[in-house]
């Protein structure tokens, strides 16, 4: 990235440094790291993870096959970073959302999908959105900061802790632009994907992005999970309008990326294509949407957009939207249209906003920075 291609974020506010090192966002490497410093053997790293992530434990005095002294100076050097749960909301469908907060005043929301066949997690990585694309309730609320990474596995540790193996998959689809936290991020997936922690597969996690290009291609070469493209525009023109980003990054660099992103013959990448109405929904843009895509191993998802109180837009028609898809289904395209989930309690897509149905703000009183 050049110097005239960073993506402007705003102020941030920084979460709370010093004092105890928190566990929670250390990978085995830097556990293995802070055990050593301890004068401690390595392996107290795996042991420690196992307590956390897998039995979901966070008092020291409760790992018992830790000596008494070494939990003493844990008590003394570390702890475990859990947020406080603000709100739980439970939608008809099955869905459930939780407002977390953080310990600087902000908050964040994570909301969990059942299926008949998996357990999806949305998580988040940044409080609020820099990037204010036209379609989406978190930018409206602007940008805090990054997660840090023991704040993003908070997430899935709380969720473990409500509704157990039914966990299976982990989307990073909530709050914020994944690959502008780019080092939180990376070391969450680690832990995520450690047989000491979480233990899931590549196949089981999915990055979304607007089109961070150059982080796209640093996360195919260090870990390339599943990756999802928020799209929604065939032409420049239009996507210029509603995902501002394209502005840096236009689509023919973002689909050259996307050519480029390793994935094993049997994975696709998902496009991510919002259905508004009168703007990017028709005949012409479906087959349009077939050509840019040619040559990369694509599924659509096509999305009813989801309506907040700030949104300009409004949703395509049932008869649009199955339009679309048809065109895309006759033309040799992986295409479904999603059920919106969870918008009974404002947890479906693009519409998290880190604040309760009352409208609790999710900077809780925060200073600014």
């Amino acid at each position: 990235m050049t110097a005239t291609e960073t993506v402007k974020q705003g102020p941030s506010r920084r979460p709370p440094t010093g004092g105890p090192v928190d566990l929670v966002g250390l990978d085995r490497t830097g556990l293995e790291a802070f055990f050593t410093e301890l004068g401690e053997k390595r392996f107290r790293a795996r042991q420690v993870m196992q307590w956390l992530h897998q039995r979901g434990v966070s008092d020291f005095e409760a790992m018992t096959d830790l000596g008494k002294g070494l939990r003493a100076r844990l008590g003394e050097q570390a702890r475990v970073l859990e947020p406080a749960v603000l709100s739980e909301q439970r939608s008809a469908d099955g869905t459930i959302k939780w407002l977390l907060g953080l310990e600087d005043g902000n908050a964040v929301e994570t909301v969990f999908i059942p299926d008949d066949d998996r357990g999806t997690l949305c998580i988040s990585s940044q409080a609020g959105c820099p990037l204010d694309c036209k379609f989406c309730a978190t930018g409206y609320g602007g940008f805090q900061r990054n997660l840090a990474p023991g704040e993003i596995i908070s997430q899935v540790r709380h969720a473990r802790s409500v509704v157990g193996d039914r966990l299976t998959n982990i989307v990073f689809m909530g709050m914020g632009e994944p690959l502008l936290n780019y080092d939180a991020v990376l070391r969450a997936i680690h832990l995520l994907m450690d047989d000491y922690a979480y233990g899931l597969s590549r196949r089981r996690i999915t990055v979304s992005t607007v089109g961070v290009v150059p982080k796209i291609a640093e996360l195919g070469r260090d870990t390339p999970v599943n990756l999802a493209i928020s799209l929604h525009a065939v032409s420049d023109e239009v996507r210029d309008r509603i995902v501002p980003i394209n502005r840096t990054y236009p689509l023919e660099r973002l689909l050259q990326a996307c050519r480029d992103y390793p994935l094993p013959a049997t994975r696709r990448i998902t496009f991510e294509y919002v259905m508004l109405d009168g703007v990017n929904d028709s005949p012409a843009e479906a087959r349009r949407l077939v050509d840019l895509l040619a040559g990369i191993p694509a599924k659509v998802n096509l999305i009813p957009f989801n309506p907040f109180p700030q949104a300009e837009f409004q949703r395509s028609s049932r008869e649009a939207i199955d339009r679309f898809r048809d065109i895309l289904l006759e033309r040799g395209m992986v295409a479904v249209t999603r059920t919106p989930r969870g918008d009974d309690i404002d947890a479906a897509c693009g519409q998290l906003q880190g604040r309760d149905r009352d409208g609790g703000d999710s900077s809780l009183g925060a200073e600014g920075a």
